[in-house]
């Protein structure tokens, strides 16, 4: 068993970074605290990411259709799709998001 606190992992104020093959694990993750108008530029995986909305609000924009999704939702963005997020709304929005693998591959698009 390895038991690893969120604190160990937090790398900023918005993002705490769980790589899973340091910790023996074959699943990585973030887990967020954005406001709004944060987040990651347009990128891709090799592999499908999961996103669960926690609190707030986040605008998804997954190859080209944007949708806005609250707490309590679940999105999944397939391989090797083109996808960014931003906080929406007021308050922080927290999220997990979701890499299927033990070390976490990203294609940043210009």
């Amino acid at each position: 068993m390895k038991i690893v606190r969120i604190a160990e992992i937090t790398e900023s104020e918005r993002a705490a970074v769980f790589v899973g093959r340091e910790h023996g694990a074959r699943v990585s993750f973030f887990v967020t605290s954005h406001r709004r108008g944060e987040g990651p530029d347009a990128h891709r995986h090799p592999y499908e990411e999961t996103f669960l909305v926690q609190e707030g609000s986040t605008e998804f924009t997954v190859d080209g259709e944007t949708v806005t999704v609250h707490a309590g939702t679940v999105v999944v963005v397939p391989a090797g799709a083109i996808h960014s997020f931003k906080a929406v709304g007021d308050g922080v929005t927290r999220q997990v998001n979701i890499h299927p693998v033990g070390e976490m591959v990203t294609e940043w698009i210009q």
